[in-house]
């Protein structure tokens, strides 16, 4: 069928909604679909505006500047839409571009579905603007009562999201590339240029560096650690608006940078304990990354670690919010943390099971559905107010 594909983050943007949309599309397409793909242009990228890809026009999000959101009226869209018929138009993200999507394909009659991704609400609180919050979720309410059908990735998040007014949400989970990440991929020399001499634990958190995403839980964490185990490595891979003031504060980390490909999945498995203190993900891809590279996990028990971790079998587990237990789970991963353990060897096997072919098959069997039995009784300019 052909899908219209909306996203106001894509490669090469790094993030894990960016690569997660990107492996959508392209699975989609394998699978025959004829999907066209709409995402604002990012800087440095020349136009484009095919069968398979319009780059709309957009810019910069404020506070994450370097992202960008989409900007096209509805007319252009239905103008668009008219033109190559479209059995569904997905939103992948909940910015401006998003919610023209949703109401220009209401207004053509065409069966709609949107992803909730982010807390963008949440995210309000870590930068001083928490009386956003309300107005924020507001917003994001009332674009999706534009949808047929909402994807959450958790049950939980679904439970939560109905609570707060959200309707026709459907859990449609995450997979992982356990070819990528895998074990075998652990480099004694990558271990040598973080310090690590023979069986000295190394500690790793990957994601953006950024308020909401609480990563200097981890620093502060690993700094109380490795007062009583002075051979204690902490390496941070990924960027944001406070790895200058993370580095200046923790000289003694190893902060790598943003990496990709194979070169992130040798880090992972270099490494031999994952922290995780994020409270505002609604997955956290990175989870199922760590799993996969056969790490002990410590995270907070939710998101998607509530989904594939049992706390002492094959992760461990603290309860939101508690960052004394945060602590005391790192400790516990690190105690595990040994090439082989058994708790490192099952957080293996739980992310062969959560393969990405499966997952991506049940969201595209999913959108079949919306297509063909869009929620009745739906006006199509609802929610426009």
């Amino acid at each position: 069928m052909q899908i219209v594909y909306v996203t106001e983050t894509h490669p090469p943007e790094v993030n894990g909604v960016a690569l997660t949309t990107a492996r959508t599309v392209a699975h989609l397409r394998a699978a025959g679909h004829r999907v066209q793909l709409v995402r604002p242009r990012q800087h440095g990228e020349p136009a484009r505006d095919d069968a398979d890809e319009w780059r709309c026009a957009g810019g910069p999000i404020p506070m994450y500047p370097e992202l960008r959101y989409g900007l096209a009226t509805r007319a252009a869209l239905r103008r668009r839409w008219r033109a190559i018929g479209p059995a569904l138009v997905h939103v992948a993200t909940p910015g401006p571009l998003a919610r023209t999507a949703l109401a220009a394909a209401r207004a053509e009659g065409i069966a709609t579905s949107a992803d909730f991704r982010t807390n963008f609400h949440a995210y309000s609180r870590h930068y001083r603007l928490g009386w956003l919050e309300p107005l924020v979720m507001r917003w994001l309410r009332r674009l999706h009562e534009l949808a047929d059908c909402n994807f959450v990735p958790t049950p939980a998040l679904a439970a939560e999201l109905a609570a707060a007014g959200f309707s026709r949400l459907a859990v449609s989970g995450r997979g992982v590339d356990a070819t990528l990440f895998d074990p075998a991929r652990r480099d004694p020399a990558l271990r040598a240029s973080w310090g690590a001499a023979g069986d000295e634990r190394v500690l790793l958190h990957v994601g953006r560096l950024a308020a909401e995403k609480n990563v200097a839980l981890v620093l502060r964490a690993w700094e109380r650690l490795r007062a009583a185990q002075p051979g204690l490595r902490l390496v941070v891979v990924g960027d944001g608006p406070q790895r200058a003031a993370l580095q200046r504060d923790h000289p003694q980390a190893c902060f790598a940078g943003v990496r990709t490909g194979a070169d992130l999945a040798a880090h992972y498995a270099s490494a031999d304990a994952f922290a995780f203190p994020s409270l505002t993900d609604t997955f956290g891809n990175v989870t199922l990354e760590a799993l996969a590279s056969g790490l002990a996990l410590a995270a907070f028990d939710t998101a998607a670690a509530a989904v594939h971790v049992v706390d002492g079998v094959n992760g461990c587990l603290a309860r939101p919010g508690d960052e004394a237990g945060f602590e005391a789970a790192v400790q516990t991963a690190l105690d595990h943390g040994a090439p082989g353990s058994a708790l490192r060897r099952r957080a293996r096997e739980t992310a062969l099971g959560a393969d990405w072919s499966v997952v991506l098959h049940g969201f595209e069997q999913a959108l079949r559905g919306v297509a063909e039995h869009r929620a009745p009784g739906l006006p199509a300019d609802a929610a426009l107010a």
